[in-house]
């Protein structure tokens, strides 16, 4: 079966029609908690300023594609086969595409340049659709988008792969909710759902650096980065140093300001530079902060010694 229309594909063309849509499921999202009395954290101004940053990213995002773009179509006139536009074609690649995408969240949250970038997103101490939204504007300058590459190399088209990302993307924003608690087992075995999805934005020590999915929660599972949520031990949601700001400079930038200020510092080695740009998040030369997996770390301690 051919899907030459994906030759027609306009990520800003696709973006204008869904935008909309997506601001009308916050509102009624908002709404069912309202008259469902659902016990969730609402804060209006946060709303205003999470659909700020998401509707403000694409043209921000867009602006500076053409390097990923570019990549991509340098790529293509390397490529070691070129598959047809089928079907089949098009799973495959969205399989192989979430994979990446997999990777891609993974090094973002133990690699404190690829964190300056993700911050943004889980800084919000709230779960709702509007957090979805809550999106960085400097997704070009990390450097994992050119984990798309290695697709393009081995036979598919960039228009499919970035098509692939795009839908990705916007399956997980429908997972930034609390109104729906399960789904069937199945489901939950294979794809990401939105309690796979609030175990991965808790700070709570047992939740930290789980559940990396973008659609298939099989990486995970294969990977041994997935956990379960706990209904005895809710998702506390948000980051283990909260921001406590509502400037969007400070949301968007200040960790990228703390990452230069770190390495400035005076009387430390090189490597600690190294570290403090290279290393996880958390990491510090003189031990007074803490890893994501130092605080994991210590709370199987306390767990054993309990």
């Amino acid at each position: 079966m051919s899907v030459d229309f994906i030759l027609d594909y306009k990520p800003l063309d696709l973006a204008m029609v869904l935008l909309p849509v997506f601001v009308l499921l916050a509102i009624v999202e908002i709404t069912a908690v309202y008259y469902l009395k659902i016990k969730t954290r609402h804060d209006t101004k946060e709303w205003f300023l999470n659909l700020f940053l998401g509707i403000a990213s694409f043209p921000i995002n867009g602006l500076f594609g053409f390097i990923t773009i570019a990549a991509l179509f340098w790529a293509k006139s390397y490529q070691i086969y070129s598959f047809p536009f089928t079907l089949t074609t098009l799973v495959i690649c969205f399989i192989l595409d979430d994979l990446r995408f997999y990777l891609h969240h993974r090094i973002v949250h133990r690699w404190r340049w690829g964190w300056g970038l993700h911050r943004v997103h889980h800084s919000s101490e709230r779960m709702a659709l509007d957090v979805g939204a809550r999106q960085p504007w400097t997704k070009h300058f990390t450097g994992t988008m050119m984990l798309k590459v290695p697709l393009v190399l081995v036979g598919f088209d960039p228009i499919m792969v970035l098509l692939c990302g795009f839908v990705n993307a916007y399956y997980q924003f429908l997972l930034h909710t609390q109104t729906i608690w399960k789904l069937p087992a199945w489901f939950e075995y294979i794809f990401n759902t939105p309690s796979h999805h609030r175990v991965h934005h808790g700070k709570n020590p047992k939740y930290l650096d789980s559940n990396y999915a973008g659609t298939l929660i099989i990486w995970d599972r294969m990977f041994g980065t997935f956990v379960k949520e706990d209904p005895k031990d809710l998702p506390d949601y948000g980051l283990v140093e909260p921001l406590n700001t509502y400037n969007p400079v400070r949301i968007l930038f200040g960790e990228y300001f703390n990452i230069f200020k770190d390495i400035s510092k005076k009387g430390i080695t090189l490597k600690d530079r190294f570290m403090y740009l290279f290393g996880p998040p958390g990491w510090s030369h003189d031990g007074t902060r803490k890893t994501s997996t130092q605080i994991k770390e210590d709370y199987r301690r306390t767990l054993k010694s309990s």
